[in-house]
This record gives C-alpha cells, sequence and structure tokens, in this order.
C-alpha cells in the first residue's frame, strides 16, 4: 500500500522535501512509519519517537486527524492515507 508523508518546518529541511509517498506493507502502524523515517533520515533520529511512545510536543496527524485521540503510535494506515508531521512549535517572545 502507498501512503504520502508530508512534513512541515524543520522536518521538511531535514527531509528536503514537502511530501514524500512511500509503501508499506498491510497492516503497518503510524509508529511503524515514524521508526522507518528515523532509520532513513540519521537527523531524524530521536525525533519522532521516544521511550515507544510519540516524543512529547510532536504532532503526527492521520488524514488530518491527531493520532493521539485515534490508537497513538499504534494507529493502523491505509492505503491512500496522508500522515502530516509536525516538529514542536515554540512560541514567540515579547
Amino acid at each position: 500500500m502507498q501512503i504520502t508523508l508530508k512534513f512541515f518546518a524543520t522536518f521538511r529541511e531535514i527531509v528536503g522535501s514537502k511530501t514524500i509517498d512511500r509503501d508499506y506493507a498491510d497492516g503497518t502502524t503510524i509508529g511503524e512509519v515514524l521508526e522507518r523515517l528515523e532509520a532513513e533520515y540519521e537527523e531524524l533520529g530521536g525525533e519522532l519517537i521516544i521511550d515507544g511512545d510519540l516524543k512529547p510536543q510532536i504532532n503526527v496527524l492521520k488524514n488530518g486527524r491527531e493520532v493521539l485521540h485515534m490508537e497513538g503510535i499504534d494507529t493502523r494506515v491505509d492505503d491512500g492515507d496522508t500522515v502530516s508531521i509536525f516538529p514542536p512549535v515554540a512560541g514567540g517572545g515579547r
């Protein structure tokens, strides 16, 4: 199955593209997608998953819905899904 991965801010810079399409086996989870990304892009290592869960303040959306409100990293992806990955956002100073 094929899914589209969308990257934002610093993650986009690391990957070098706003979107990429990747093939995964049926039944793949968000956690497995993120682990594969960390293995593929050295600079993402430890930036997406920590201690077997999403790193705090990372936002991952499946088809526009936050995976934390689904099954977290155990959320399954399906053919044609879009997974959006946002790094932590720092607030502006005054």
